[in-house]
């Protein structure tokens, strides 16, 4: 079925405004994959909060000018499907790299964050990513470690006296029995 000139405008329009605030995007070919499967991989991309969509490409080339994601520009060719990590740059490359395992059929073509396009084959580096919890207890690790360090520093001279007393009371208590 045709796409009317209305319908494509708001296509390119809703995919630009999705790629103007995502963090990351994967490009896959689906070639092959049954509607079932289609399903499953969409209702995994809702559950990450990923958007993903079947554009045409020259629809999706438009709706990427002006974005971070341009530089895929020459990926878009055969069927693809575009996913947009919204609030976790890693979570798209995740979703895709977990179902390819399953679906031989799903070919990740190109990844692209922050303006840089990445190969295909890296899509582990990208899935490796922290989430946003992580990568906060992460750092609350890091910050809090000076100071559980220094507290233990302090905190050791009154310990190693208990310590000692404590063997004194032990070796008194041996003599007596």
């Amino acid at each position: 079925m045709a796409l009317k000139l209305e319908q494509k405008k708001a296509i390119v329009a809703e995919v630009a405004k999705v790629a103007t605030t995502a963090l990351s995007a994967v490009a896959v070919e689906y070639r092959g994959l049954t509607v079932v499967q289609m399903t499953r991989l969409r209702a995994m991309a809702r559950g990450q909060d990923v958007y993903l969509r079947v554009v045409r490409n020259t629809l999706a080339r438009r709706a990427v000018e002006g974005s971070s994601f341009e530089c895929m520009k020459e990926v878009f060719t055969g069927p693809l499907v575009l996913a947009f990590s919204r609030s976790d740059p890693g979570a798209a490359a995740r979703i895709m790299r977990d179902f390819s395992k399953d679906n031989e059929l799903l070919v990740v073509k190109a990844l692209s964050v922050s303006g840089q396009l990445l190969a295909a084959n890296e899509i582990d580096k990208l899935a490796n990513l922290p989430t946003r919890k992580e990568a906060l207890a992460m750092l609350m690790n890091v910050m809090q470690a000076p100071v559980v360090k220094f507290v233990r520093t302090l905190a050791e001279p009154h310990a190693k006296l208990v310590r000692t007393f404590g063997a004194v009371r032990d070796q008194k208590q041996q003599q007596v029995n």
